[in-house]
């Protein structure tokens, strides 16, 4: 989480908008990290 936060403050994003889009981009990278381990496991 730290990292991503240093990677939006270094790309000029502000920390409210960050911590208000965090959540849902975690969502999507668990789901699309369950599907790929799911196709790699048959």
């Amino acid at each position: 989480m730290s990292a991503a936060l240093g990677l939006g403050d270094a790309l000029g994003v502000p920390l409210l908008a960050m911590a208000e889009l965090l959540p849902a981009i975690e969502a999507v990278m668990v789901a699309k990290l369950n599907e790929q381990m799911d196709h790699s496991h048959g």
